[in-house]
């Protein structure tokens, strides 16, 4: 009886919270999230940090990025774990142009302990949804 008020109690406040996000796990074990989920955990959880996997170009490109996000290219990213090692207790969501890169992008930071989540569709579901992006002055 009082496992299940205890159990009410957290269900209770996950409610109060905004609820949790619908986590979808992949066959190579990674997660996933909708740009939509992706966007309530952002804008509810200061413990969520945003990972752009793309290029340079596609950061500075018409697309826009997210707001607050950090930039580190797929191809860069092992070697530069280390400047995630700050945000190793939060949630990273990872993502891209179309959410392929940044699901290998959560793959290998979930292999190496970070919990990340890939961004299901990318910037361009992101964009389709019309939610905010920060775009570039281009010079």
């Amino acid at each position: 009886m009082k496992e299940r008020m205890v159990l009410g109690i957290v269900l209770l406040l996950f409610a109060a919270a905004g609820g949790c996000a619908q986590l979808r796990e992949k066959s190579d074990g990674s997660q996933t999230i909708s740009a939509a989920e992706a966007r309530r955990l952002i804008e509810s959880n200061a413990n969520v940090v945003v990972l752009d996997v793309r290029t340079p170009e596609e950061w500075k490109s018409s697309s826009g990025h997210l707001p607050n996000s950090l930039l580190i290219p797929i191809q860069d990213l092992e070697s530069r774990l280390s400047d995630l090692e700050p945000f190793r207790g939060k949630t990273i969501i990872t993502y891209c142009r179309s959410g392929n890169r940044s699901g290998r992008a959560a793959k290998i930071l979930s292999e190496k302990g970070f919990k990340a989540l890939n961004m299901e569709g990318g910037i361009l579901k992101w964009n389709a949804e019309q939610f905010p992006v920060v775009k570039e002055v281009m010079q």
